[in-house]
């Protein structure tokens, strides 16, 4: 995996001092990259059963769709407040940097469907774990959260206890 954290932009400072960014816009646009990427977030949940991947806004859209596909699942977006158009359900959460919400069409999923939830990044956790409540809210089963890289120092997999969590990239 040394391969595909070569490809990972790292941004000092941003979006505040203090904060190291891992950009993975830079993977991304590598095509053997992005398809090791894919087949590593992908292949600890095929011939499970996932119905549906849920992405989390922005960078779990490009991934979760892609996974989506592979698994022969549908996809569902959760935003950031006021981007869905229908009736929602809303979680807070903080982050390493600040705090946020997070929404979901109400209907968007059925109870008891197979859901994999996929960003990015799991940094504190409080993404994910906005994101495994607004499922369960609706009746989703969390199959599993998969996410490209996880930084271990922040301890984000504590808030996801009792959840399949599977990162590519450790730093």
């Amino acid at each position: 995996m040394d391969a595909l954290k070569s490809k990972i932009r790292h941004v000092p400072d941003f979006p505040k001092a203090g904060i190291l960014f891992y950009d993975v816009t830079t993977l991304l646009r590598d095509r053997v990259g992005l398809r090791l990427a894919l087949d590593s977030m992908t292949q600890p949940f095929a011939g499970r059963g996932i119905e549906l991947v849920v992405g989390i806004e922005s960078r779990g859209f490009i991934l979760g769709a892609a996974v989506a596909d592979r698994l022969d699942a549908g996809f569902v977006p959760v935003r950031k407040m006021g981007k869905l158009p229908a009736e929602t359900v809303k979680a807070s959460y903080s982050l390493e940097y600040g705090t946020d919400s997070l929404e979901m069409h109400r209907d968007a999923i059925e109870p008891d469907q197979r859901v994999l939830i996929v960003d990015d990044l799991l940094a504190t956790g409080g993404t994910a774990a906005a994101t495994v409540t607004l499922v369960e809210a609706v009746g989703g089963r969390v199959e599993g959260v998969a996410v490209l890289i996880e930084l271990l120092a922040l301890n984000g997999r504590e808030k996801l206890a009792g959840h399949n969590v599977h990162a590519v990239l450790r730093y």
